[in-house]
């Protein structure tokens, strides 16, 4: 990270930032002259230790915010923590997420609940309290979202219903912020394999393989790059880049 002191440098909030995908967006900017706040709600030791890896690199250039995103009052508390380590933001992204198999003969309001409290109404929130400051820099919102919140995936009616969701805040929230804070968001396809409960027997983990035009496997940098993609273009708003090797088609 080379970071010139005669221009303000670039401030990024990544949510659900300490493992995955989240870990390799940060990275990217970070790379990318960004200053970084590492955001966790379980994973802190990751986070540390990514945070320390970064700020090794660029001292005072990441730092660790964990907090439960549902919580009341986390989306204000959050931002005005960034504002008071870095005094400003550019860019925030709504990475953290919930993916959960739910039986759909049988309803479970607690799953519901937990699922369109993480996946659609946290990054609201999250989303409202930054735009403020978002706007002062003309900045930006990425929300990291699904192909399967157009796709639906068999068993697991209840998140794609959430990710749906956030599909449509996305473009709602791109018309309300313009001309602003633009707003965008990428759709992963098969990145990282599910963890827990949602793990993927080796015949399943082939067929998706079989099912995606370019035959391979992703990896989280794609999603990174597709993420500073959307943030340097400031002619962009209210799209949802699918990066999935063409399997969305």
């Amino acid at each position: 990270m080379n970071q010139d002191n005669t221009q303000a440098v670039k401030v990024a909030l990544v949510t659900g930032a300490a493992r995955r995908i989240g870990a390799a967006i940060a990275t990217a900017l970070h790379q990318a002259n960004y200053k970084v706040v590492i955001h966790c709600h379980h994973s802190l030791i990751e986070a540390q230790r990514l945070a320390q890896d970064l700020n090794q690199r660029c001292p005072n250039s990441a730092y660790v915010l964990q907090k439960d995103l549902c919580a009341p009052q986390a989306a204000n508390e959050l931002i005005n923590a960034v504002l008071a380590w870095a005094g400003r933001l550019d860019l925030l992204v709504n990475n953290a997420s919930v993916f959960k198999r739910t039986n759909f003969a049988v309803f479970n309001e607690n799953d519901w609940d937990s699922l369109f409290a993480t996946n659609v109404k946290a990054p609201f929130l999250l989303s409202l309290a930054a735009y403020p400051f978002l706007a002062l820099q003309e900045g930006v919102i990425i929300n990291v979202t699904d192909i399967h919140g157009d796709k639906p995936l068999k068993h697991y009616a209840a998140y794609c219903q959430s990710k749906a969701a956030f599909v449509m805040q996305t473009k709602a929230l791109a018309r309300e912020f313009a001309p602003k804070v633009r707003v965008n968001a990428v759709a992963p396809g098969a990145i990282l394999w599910p963890e827990k409960d949602n793990l993927l027997a080796e015949e399943a983990q082939q067929q998706i393989i079989a099912q995606t035009p370019m035959k391979r496997h992703g990896e989280p940098i794609f999603i990174a790059k597709a993420v500073l993609a959307l943030a340097e273009n400031s002619f962009i708003t209210g799209q949802i880049l699918c990066v999935d090797g063409g399997r969305s088609i």
